[in-house]
C-alpha cells in the first residue's frame, strides 16, 4: 500500500474496534462542531449587533444553504465510500483512478450549481415564504455567501479523501484555523467595519477558502502516492457506475433529507417573525448537540466499508454490536444536556430580552433533544449502507423520516392546541419510524446471508 504515515492514518481493519473507531471518529466529532460554527458565529454577531430581522434571515439563509451545500456533499461522502473499499482492499491504482472520477464529476456540479443559484435566488426565496421585512437582508446574506460554494467543495471532497484512507485529524487541524479566522474577521467586519449582514457572509467566505485551498495543498504535498498522472485519467465503466451510484444514492439522501427540513422552516415561516428567530437559533444549537453521533455514524461507515472491501464480514457484525452500545450511551449523555441547559444555550445567541423567542426555542430544543437516541441510530444505519454498497436504502430511510416529518408538521401544526410544538413532536417521530424499517431490512438481509 505504499509508505504509511503512522500518526495520520487508521487502518480500521485490524486492531481493537471500538478504541480505532472513536480514536477515528473524535477528529470527525470536532471537526463538524467546528463546521457549524461558521453559521453561529454569523447567528450570534448579528443577533447581538445588528438586530432580530437580520437574526431571522441569516436563519433562513443557513437552511437554504444547507440543503445546497447537501448536494456537493453527499457526492463526497459518496466517493468516499468508494475509496475506503478500494483502501481495505489495498489497492492504490483503484484509489487514484477513483479520486480522477469523483474530482471531475463532483467539481464540474459545484461550478453547475453555483450558477443554478445566483440564477434561482429570488424563486428560492419566495419559495421559503420568507416575511417581507426580511427578504432584502437574506437576500444581501445569500448574494455574499455563496461566492464560497466551491471552497465548500473542495474542503468536502479533500476531507472526505483524507477520511477515505483513514485520515481524520488533517481536516480538523484546517477547520480550525478557518474558524478562528472567521470569528476574527466576523467581529472586524461587523463591529469594526460597520459591514452589517454583507461582513459576516464574507467573513465565512474568506474562511471557508482558507480551509479549502489549504487542505488541497496539503494533500498534494504530503500524499504523492495519490498524486494522479496519465494512466489514472481514464473513464473506467465499472468505477464510474459504482462511484456514481454511491455518490448519487448518498447526494439524493442528503437531498432529500435537507428538502424536507427547507420545507419545514417554510412551514415555521408561516408562524411570524419571532418563532422563525426561535428556529433559526434552536436548530443551530440543535444540529451542533446531535452532530457528533452523526460523524460516528461517517466513522462507522468507513470502518465498514474498509472491512468490506477487505472481505471480513465477521468484523462488521462485532464493529456494529459495539457501535450501537457507543452510540446509545453518548446519546442519553447529550439528551441530558440539552434538556437540562436548553435556557442557557438559547440565551448565548438571544438578548434576555426577546423572551419569547426563547421560551420557543427551550420548547423545541427539550422536544428534541430527549429523542436523539433516534437520530442517532439513523446516523448509523445510513453509515451502514452506504459502506456495504447498498446507498439506496438510504435513500429510502430518508424519504420516511423526512416524509413523516413532513406530513406530521403540517397536518399536527393545524390543530389549534397544538401550533407549533405539532412541528416540533414530528420530528423525533419520523426518526424512530425510518429506524424501526431500517433495522428490519438488516436483520432480513443478516438471515439471508447465513443461510447462503
Amino acid at each position: 500500500m505504499g509508505k504509511q504515515r503512522k500518526t495520520k492514518n487508521i487502518d480500521l481493519t485490524v486492531g481493537n474496534i471500538t478504541s480505532s473507531l472513536w480514536k477515528f471518529a473524535v477528529p470527525l466529532m470536532l471537526g463538524n462542531v467546528l463546521q457549524q460554527l461558521y453559521n453561529l458565529v454569523d447567528t450570534w454577531v448579528v443577533g447581538h449587533y445588528i438586530g432580530d430581522n437580520a437574526l431571522a434571515a441569516v436563519g433562513s439563509s443557513y437552511t437554504l444553504m444547507t440543503f445546497l451545500t447537501s448536494i456537493v456533499i453527499g457526492l463526497c461522502l459518496g466517493s468516499s465510500a468508494f475509496l475506503s473499499m478500494a483502501y481495505g482492499k489495498k489497492d492504490q491504482d483503484l484509489i487514484r483512478n477513483g479520486i480522477f472520477i469523483s474530482a471531475v464529476v463532483i467539481g464540474s456540479l459545484a461550478v453547475i450549481l453555483t450558477g443554478i443559484i445566483y440564477i434561482w435566488m429570488n424563486p428560492m426565496i419566495r419559495l421559503l415564504q420568507v416575511p417581507q421585512e426580511t427578504t432584502a437582508a437574506m437576500r444581501e446574506y445569500l448574494f455574499y455567501v455563496f461566492i464560497g460554494f466551491f471552497a465548500t467543495f473542495l474542503y468536502n471532497y479533500v476531507a472526505n479523501v483524507l477520511r477515505g484512507i483513514g485520515n481524520s485529524v488533517t481536516p480538523l487541524f484546517f477547520l480550525g484555523i478557518s474558524v478562528i479566522l472567521n470569528i476574527f474577521l466576523d467581529l472586524y467586519f461587523v463591529l469594526v467595519l460597520h459591514m452589517g449582514i454583507k461582513g459576516a457572509a464574507v467573513a465565512t467566505v474568506i474562511a471557508q477558502y482558507v480551509s479549502g485551498v489549504g487542505i488541497l495543498l496539503y494533500f498534494l504535498v504530503r500524499y504523492p502516492e495519490y498524486h494522479i498522472s496519465r494512466k489514472d485519467m481514464k473513464w473506467n465503466r465499472e468505477n464510474l457506475k459504482q462511484i456514481m451510484s454511491l455518490s448519487g444514492f448518498t447526494c439524493l439522501q442528503q437531498s432529500v433529507m435537507n428538502f424536507g427540513i427547507l420545507v419545514v422552516q417554510g412551514i415555521v415561516n408561516s408562524f411570524g417573525a419571532t418563532v422563525m428567530a426561535a428556529f433559526a437559533v434552536a436548530v443551530k444549537i440543535d444540529t451542533i448537540a446531535y452532530m457528533p453521533v452523526g460523524d460516528f455514524g461517517n466513522a462507522f461507515s468507513v470502518f465498514v466499508a474498509q472491512n468490506y472491501g477487505a472481505g471480513k464480514k465477521e468484523r462488521i457484525r462485532q464493529g456494529i454490536r459495539q457501535s450501537v452500545i457507543s452510540v446509545i450511551l453518548f446519546c442519553i449523555v447529550i439528551s441530558c444536556g440539552v434538556f437540562v441547559l436548553a435556557q442557557p444555550l438559547m440565551q448565548l445567541f438571544v438578548s434576555e430580552t426577546s423572551r419569547e423567542i426563547i421560551a420557543v426555542g427551550v420548547q423545541y430544543l427539550r422536544i428534541e433533544g430527549a429523542c436523539y437516541i433516534g437520530i442517532g441510530i439513523l446516523f448509523m444505519l445510513y453509515g451502514y449502507y452506504r459502506a456495504v454498497n447498498r446507498p439506496n436504502m438510504s435513500v429510502v430511510l430518508t424519504v420516511i423520516s423526512l416524509g413523516t416529518r413532513v406530513l406530521l408538521s403540517y397536518t399536527l401544526s393545524k390543530i389549534s392546541w397544538l401550533g407549533v410544538t405539532g412541528i416540533w413532536v414530528s420530528i423525533p417521530i419520523g426518526w424512530f419510524l425510518a429506524d424501526a424499517v431500517g433495522i428490519l431490512v438488516y436483520l432480513r438481509s443478516r438471515r439471508l446471508d447465513e443461510k447462503g
